[in-house]
């Protein structure tokens, strides 16, 4: 089957039990075991839950994997990985990695033994010297939250493989839709499935995906034993949702693309970072690995005009944390989704207190374009 028709039809499309064609939400904490000390297919929820089975099955699909996992949110899933690994283990990370990962890593995961090296993902030669005897995994995501960098997923896997390392690339912002990053030598790819893959900012919810079968086995050990597990009813929502992605895709590129060449030729807007630029770092790289370049676009306005005024301004679309839902949302990186990262850092990194950040929706075009035209003309 083609993709499209995979999101449709894949996973267990009917239900076995009464062939309906929508995954029933099964709420049962438990399942009647009729032998004693048998290997039951159901016995808790927390181990297994046939509406969640059915979207870890799609996903792991999507994507080209042998299992897909399903956790209670973005974070639990990233944690979940990095669970695989112990005290004294090394990574190398991206040094654009969204705020609750960074929060993860510096907050949580040190204060447990782990070690870490931060590193721009672009620079192929850095990402080599900072392997070490220790490292277990390197850990990307590509296009990044919020600069939209690009690294290159194949060659960045060539190297983790030539050191006996593994690699995890974070594939929200792109989605299986538009980037297949086993395919391209990762091992593991998780989702903050909140974002694009739920598509209507009402679920939360994160999936982790392996081509891996050891891996694959941990990862369901560790789901589990930490029991961060996503329940039935946000299953059920999730998959209803991945069902209209491509649909959803295509309209949020279509529209991404209308705003780019808008803001592009707007003399209040300083710059523009968007992968589908032909002048934009990592175009070239984006082309060869995605299939569309995605419908986050980051923006800077000219020196002196307000950015709280700009995004207070806008009437039709929602100054709010979060993307990937058919309504338009734009934030300020700074402020909110990488408040927790402290300023010095940020500005380093090339997150600047007035860089904007715009999740572009499944709106009317026309509609969007005159939300950020008036909004720019009452600065």
């Amino acid at each position: 089957m083609k993709f499209n028709t995979r999101l449709i039809h894949g996973g267990y499309s009917e239900d076995p039990a009464t062939g309906a064609v929508s995954t029933p939400i099964y709420r049962s904490s438990t399942f009647h075991q009729h032998i004693l000390g048998g290997e039951p297919k159901w016995e808790y929820a927390r181990t297994g839950n046939p509406t969640r089975a059915s979207l870890e099955k799609l996903i792991a699909e999507l994507e080209g994997g042998v299992a897909g996992f399903a956790f209670a949110s973005g974070s639990a899933a990233i944690h979940a990985v990095f669970s695989m690994f112990s005290s004294g283990d090394h990574f190398v990370v991206g040094s654009d990695v969204y705020g609750g990962t960074f929060r993860l890593i510096n907050k949580v995961l040190k204060r447990f033994g782990m070690e870490f090296t931060v590193v721009d993902m672009q620079n192929l030669a850095a990402v080599e010297a900072a392997i070490q005897t220790n490292t277990k995994a390197i850990y990307l995501e590509t296009p990044t939250n919020p600069l939209l960098q690009i690294a290159d997923i194949e060659a960045i896997a060539k190297i983790a493989k030539a050191h006996g390392v593994k690699t995890v690339v974070d594939n929200t912002f792109a989605t299986p839709y538009n980037q297949n990053s086993l395919q391209l030598g990762a091992d593991v790819v998780v989702h903050s499935a909140t974002k694009y893959l739920g598509g209507h900012s009402d679920v939360v919810a994160g999936l982790a995906v392996t081509n891996d079968e050891a891996i694959a086995k941990q990862l369901a050990f560790l789901q589990n034993s930490i029991g961060s597990v996503l329940g039935p009813d946000d299953s059920w929502l999730l998959q209803r949702g991945i069902k209209t992605l491509g649909a959803r895709m295509r309209v949020h590129h279509e529209n991404a693309q209308a705003i780019v060449d808008f803001l592009v030729n707007d003399p209040r807007v300083d710059r523009v970072l968007y992968p589908g630029l032909p002048d934009f770092p990592g175009h070239e790289i984006a082309a060869k690995q995605m299939k569309h370049f995605g419908a986050i676009v980051s923006f800077e306005l000219k020196e002196g005009l307000s950015t709280k005024q700009f995004v207070e301004n806008l009437k039709l679309i929602d100054l709010a944390e979060s993307l990937g839902g058919i309504e338009s949302l734009i934030e300020v990186p700074a402020v909110m989704t990488h408040g927790s990262i402290p300023r010095e850092i940020r500005l380093k990194n090339g997150i600047k207190d007035e860089l904007i950040r715009l999740s572009v929706g499944i709106e009317d075009e026309e509609d969007l374009l005159a939300d950020l035209k008036q909004a720019l003309d009452q600065l």
